[in-house]
């Protein structure tokens, strides 16, 4: 057995702006916030706690950096829509028009978009 095999993961992402980045991932998202600081917003993602950081002048990668295993992609992205999340679309990379890729076996799906600060999230339904 593994010396962190049996601890419970914590994820974090930064923010540059307290002031938008909360309320996505409450409002928009959907998650639970469980406490706020001085130093981060923290949501239960399932049992995964989530760590909204501040980090002075952040700047966002390039790479998802948080994912949200679902049963149905389609119907995420539908939803997120409704409430104003843009997704992002890719040339070349043969998504469908609401922005999901689908794996060339059909398993898996997978569709990206942003936070307020830039950093790339994704809905996906693993194979």
């Amino acid at each position: 057995m593994g010396i962190l095999s049996d601890a419970r993961p914590v994820a974090f992402v930064g923010t540059a702006n307290r002031a938008t980045a909360p309320p996505f991932y409450r409002d928009t998202l959907g998650l639970k916030c469980t406490s706020e600081d001085q130093f981060a917003a923290v949501f239960d993602m399932s049992g995964t706690m989530l760590r909204l950081s501040d980090i002075p002048n952040f700047k966002p990668g390039e790479h998802p950096v948080l994912g949200f295993d679902v049963d149905d992609v389609r119907a995420a992205v539908s939803a997120l829509r409704t409430k104003g999340v843009t997704f992002l679309i890719y040339e070349g990379f043969g998504q469908d028009d609401l922005g999901i890729w689908t794996a060339p076996d059909g398993k898996a799906q997978v569709a990206w978009f942003k936070d307020p600060d830039g950093n790339m999230l994704s809905v996906n339904r693993s194979a």
